[in-house]
Parts: structure tokens; sequence; C-alpha cells
């Protein structure tokens, strides 16, 4: 039986790179960055090999990665050293963000979000705001229920997201975006919302 833990490290061992595994930071994020968003003590929860969390730090954010996967962070903390880039990777499940022992004043979600059921979106709900300062803010992308089909991760609407953070949080905007996918998939980008939350 195969665990949650080695579903995810499966996917970065294999030949083909996972889709959102694009080698560079997405897009959203990157306009995020140009706007002098991603600043301060972030946390990029779920940070894969750790492209997002990279551009972050190199903006000048004191930036810290977090993932249940042992192979992304090994590659993440790579990275990180080959380009000389000031950053932090943490083994950890994002459902648990406490257990860092960590504050931050913003927070990055690229694509974690949409993979949780019911009952763990609200845990997920409650961790990030374990480790958000009041008056912090989450810029989190995921799925939308603009994508057409129903193959890839679950699709989110505008009304579960204000659902999952209506208590302690602000939502301040949802605006619809693309996510770029790996140019080895079948498809080079899904529909996406890329949601503003201010921790209350």
């Amino acid at each position: 039986m195969t665990t949650p833990l080695q579903g995810w490290n499966d996917a970065y061992a294999a030949s083909a790179p996972a889709p959102w595994d694009i080698g560079r930071p997405q897009p959203a994020f990157i306009r995020l960055a140009d706007a002098g968003l991603l600043r301060g003590r972030l946390l990029d929860s779920g940070c894969g090999t750790g492209e997002n969390t990279l551009l972050a730090a190199e903006r000048g954010a004191d930036a810290v990665g977090a993932d249940f996967s042992p192979l992304a962070i090994g590659r993440a903390r790579d990275k990180a050293a080959e380009r000389g880039i000031q950053a932090r990777f943490e083994l950890a499940d994002v459902l648990s963000l406490g257990q860092l022992g960590l504050a931050f004043d913003t927070v990055i979600d690229s694509g974690v979000f949409h993979v949780f059921g019911d009952s763990d979106r609200a845990c997920y709900v409650t961790s990030l705001a374990s480790v958000l300062e009041p008056g912090g803010t989450c810029y989190l992308i995921c799925f939308s229920d603009r994508q057409p089909g129903d193959y890839g991760p679950r699709r989110v609407g505008q009304d579960e997201l204000r659902a999952a953070f209506a208590d302690g949080w602000s939502v301040t905007g949802i605006a619809a975006d693309t996510f770029e996918l790996n140019p080895e998939f079948e498809t080079t980008s899904a529909q996406a919302w890329l949601a503003t939350l201010r921790r209350l």
C-alpha cells in the first residue's frame, strides 16, 4: 500500500517531471514579487522543489519552504546552494505547520489547497492560521472550476474558497489566473484562482 508520503516522493522520483514542477516560479508569484508583495518572513507551504521560495528569497524575503517530500526538499536545498540563495527548506506536514515553531508575515501556496478533501481542507486552513501573524497575508493559487473536463486535481469554486476562509480571515480578492504546467505534460496551462487572504 502506498502512503501519502510515498505518493509525493514517487511523483518527484519519476523519470518524467511532475506536471506542476516547471523548473521556474509560477507567473502569478513573479507578478506578486514584482509588486513587492513577497516580503518579510515568508513561508512557501508545500514548496516542492523550491522555485517560488527561491524567488521570494532573491527579492529580499526571509523565506522558508516546507514540504512533505524529502526528495523535493533535497532538490530545493541543492538549488539554493547552487544559486547562492539564502533560503531555508524544512521537511514538514502542511497540515501541522505549527510544528515548525515559526511565525510569518506572508504565506504562499502554489497548488496545495486543492489537493485536500473537505475535512483536511479545514485542518489545512487552521494550520496556515497557526503560523501566519494577525494582519499577515496568504497568497493562494488553486485549480479552478473554470477548467473544463475532470482530469487532474479537484476543481475549486470561489464560493468554496470564501467558505474555507470565512472564520478568522478576510478574503480580500479572488482573481482568475492560470497555472503553468511542465511542457512534457499534455497541456501547458490550467485555469486557476489566485486568492488574497488576510489573517485577522
